[in-house]
């Protein structure tokens, strides 16, 4: 299958790299073409994982997006959200009939990113997919290398329209056999991990982050108060779910500590020993923050609000991290309020999600 991969980040890397090992013609593009100079050179991306090291061969690397798109079946999307709005302008233009986008995780973009790209005037039947965490606990090591600890084993995936999903999810399957649909897009926002684990871990992290070069969230950042509060904050957004017609499975993240059951199965001890998330973090910079909590907790938080759902630990976090930002996150981009949602009938809003409109 001819694949896209866009974006310059670990988990963008990763998916190159993967599904070219897998077979599929990928083509990764990433808008700096200076960092891209390695990999060009090597035609390969260097591949590190429990089976061991190895170059894997990749179609094409560019810069350019139309060349990434074109007769690409599933076009796959790792970045971060907050690049989400630019990616959609740079891809608008080259989108066709019976393309597949797939973001691990969305953060709600499957929505936001069909939107822009009608608005840009392109009317393609595309289908817009999320799930609730990237397919790969990475990080890149080099220019062109990418150390993979974990592959994911759950994908839940809500596709937008969602009456694509059945079409959309037998396609993202070609390359990740490991995705099931849950529904709409809405639904597979409210399946996104990182507003869960990463907003406590930073504020009850905070001190630390800020007094040590490099520190560990994972590690000797996960302490029982900290898991206390995470624990709180996912029967919130289960809560949340539920209130909006959701069915299990939730894959509540206490799984991610406690068994196998979970997106990545027994992962966690795996994610602490390889080292390599004992990072520098800033606290107003880093994406745990900037993504996951300004945009993902955020939303997370205003869908309680829409759903008439007490969420204590949602909005108290969020007004923390206001707190030292300098600024009111309940207004923040993806909150439905922003995006025009909030006013309308459950219904309506279900009805929406399912036909595009």
């Amino acid at each position: 299958m001819k694949i896209a991969v866009l974006g310059g980040g670990h988990g963008c890397y990763a998916a190159a790299a993967d599904l070219s090992e897998a077979g599929h013609e990928v083509r990764l593009w990433r808008r700096d073409a200076s960092a891209l100079a390695s990999l060009i050179q090597a035609g390969s991306i260097r591949l590190k994982d429990a089976q061991g090291e190895r170059d894997v061969p990749i179609a094409l690397a560019t810069a350019n997006m139309g060349d990434a798109l074109r007769g690409a079946e599933l076009i796959v999307i790792p970045s971060p959200a907050i690049a989400q709005n630019d990616i959609s302008r740079a891809m608008a233009p080259h989108l066709v009939d019976g393309q597949v986008v797939f973001i691990p995780p969305g953060t709600f973009g499957s929505y936001v990113m069909a939107q822009i790209v009608r608005e840009s005037g392109n009317l393609a039947d595309v289908a817009w997919a999320e799930t609730g965490t990237l397919p790969y606990l990475a990080r890149k090591h080099g220019d062109r290398e990418v150390n993979l600890t974990i592959r994911a084993i759950h994908l839940p995936t809500g596709v937008y329209p969602a009456r694509k999903e059945k079409e959309a999810i037998e396609v993202i399957r070609k390359a990740y056999p490991s995705v099931h649909g849950c529904g709409d897009a809405l639904s597979g926002a409210l399946m996104n991990a990182g507003p869960i684990i990463h907003p406590p871990l930073m504020v009850m992290n905070a001190a630390p982050l800020q007094h040590f070069e490099r520190w560990d969230i994972h590690n000797e950042g996960t302490q029982p108060a900290v898991r206390a509060v995470t624990d709180q904050l996912d029967h919130e957004r289960m809560a949340v779910r539920e209130a909006f017609g959701h069915a299990a499975p939730h894959y509540p993240l206490a799984d991610h500590y406690n068994n196998d059951k979970w997106m990545y199965g027994d992962a966690h001890k795996q994610l602490v020993k390889s080292g390599d998330w004992r990072e520098h973090i800033d606290l107003h910079t880093h994406r745990y923050i900037a993504e996951d909590t300004e945009m993902g907790l955020a939303f997370l938080a205003s869908a309680a609000r829409y759903a008439g759902v007490d969420a204590p630990i949602a909005q108290g976090l969020l007004a923390i991290v206001g707190g030292f930002l300098g600024r009111d996150l309940r207004k923040g981009p993806r909150t439905l309020e922003s995006l025009g949602l909030a006013g309308l009938p459950q219904a309506e809003l279900k009805e929406r999600l399912h036909d595009g409109r």
